[in-house]
């Protein structure tokens, strides 16, 4: 436990113990059963969790209280006569619960720095995560604000659940067929070119430059000339989706390729190896990092590119689609429940691709364990 963690435990039950001297809401009605959670919690930040390593029972402990304040405060703040005013006494409360969160998330990441268990590498960041959603679902309710301008995590949620089918329409047209496909077929297709590259130097010397150029290029302005070229119909959006993710993966794999010192190749050599098995037994795995490197790149590049293709001119279905029409519409439901499925399936795929970057590369300085 460090002192900015023992300070910053003192400090949140400080806040919540006094939240108890302000009412929620201009014209809060009484409701004492939540707020003797969060006290509770209060004196468990104060005299124990801030006192004990990360792991421990009585950190467990505190960690179960702290996801049940959280709980009762996020019922509160959907009362009615707390919904749109919540006063002092609420914000002390969020403020204080939220300080406690970042505090227990701190002590976790810290377990990984000592080595612990494997899921401390994931743990910190789905529980920050919580938090954040925590703290924006009690900003919206506590100020009020109007679903057109920021729509509540559990009405995304709700939005979600009712538009289920449409959604995996959107999921299968935009994802499986646009992005999954030009990804591959853009990332395939770098990596093809520089291995070519790499065995003439011209090309080499004429493609980077030219590399830089075409990424430069805005989505805007390529979207409709593909259009013109393939159709309206998906095939024009996955070749947004190949132009976009070609020369990040081209670059990356020369540099890659690039990566290996003098001295490896001139062993190599002395072994009698000649280009062949020396690309396949030691400049492609050097290379590997570079590699997914640019295939992480390329997650990403090739959701953008997708969802933007699709506010042009195209067929009656896809998440960019759903967006530009429904946004117009200030269907503000669908909307975000659009941005959340794209968004998880934008984040499980660079996931997936980082977890088979560990297993691939799990030699390199930046997997090993102390």
């Amino acid at each position: 436990m460090t002192a900015f963690q023992s300070r910053g435990w003192l400090l949140s039950g400080v806040l919540i113990l006094l939240s108890a001297f302000f009412p929620l809401a201009d014209a809060a009605a009484p409701g004492f059963a939540p707020q003797a959670v969060l006290y509770a919690a209060a004196l468990v930040f104060l005299l124990v969790g801030g006192r004990r390593r990360p792991g421990g029972a009585s950190f467990a402990a505190a960690l179960v209280l702290l996801v049940a304040s959280a709980a009762a405060l996020t019922a509160i703040v959907h009362r009615p006569d707390v919904a749109g005013g919540a006063s002092w006494g609420f914000w002390l409360k969020a403020v204080g619960l939220w300080l406690a969160s970042w505090m227990a998330v701190d002590g976790i990441a810290d377990g990984e720095k000592a080595g612990a268990s494997r899921w401390h590498d994931l743990a910190p960041a789905v529980l920050f995560g919580a938090t954040l959603l925590a703290l924006w679902e009690w900003i919206v309710a506590g100020f009020g604000i109007q679903p057109i301008n920021l729509l509540a995590p559990s009405a995304i949620g709700a939005a979600v659940g009712y538009y289920a089918q449409t959604l995996v329409q959107d999921f299968v047209w935009t994802f499986l067929r646009e992005v999954l496909l030009g990804w591959l077929v853009g990332s395939g297709a770098g990596f093809a070119v520089a291995l070519v590259a790499d065995r003439i130097p011209f090309l080499r010397r004429g493609l980077l430059p030219l590399g830089n150029i075409v990424s430069a290029l805005p989505i805007v302005g390529i979207a409709p000339v593909m259009i013109w070229w393939f159709s309206y119909e998906w095939p024009s959006k996955t070749a947004v989706v190949i132009a976009m993710t070609f020369f990040p993966m081209l670059v990356n794999t020369v540099a890659g390729l690039a990566a290996t010192g003098s001295l490896e190749r001139d062993l190599m050599r002395s072994y009698g190896a000649t280009y062949w098995p020396t690309l396949v037994r030691l400049r492609l795995p050097a290379a590997m990092p570079f590699i997914f490197n640019g295939l992480k790149i390329n997650s990403t590049l090739a959701m953008i590119g997708a969802i933007v293709a699709e506010y042009f001119d195209g067929p009656t279905m896809g998440m960019g689609f759903r967006i530009n029409t429904r946004a117009a519409l200030s269907d503000s439901g669908i909307v975000w429940a659009e941005i959340a499925v794209a968004m998880v399936a934008g984040s499980l795929f660079y996931g997936i691709i980082a977890l088979v970057e560990r297993a691939v590369t799990f030699w390199h300085p930046s997997y090993r364990r102390a």
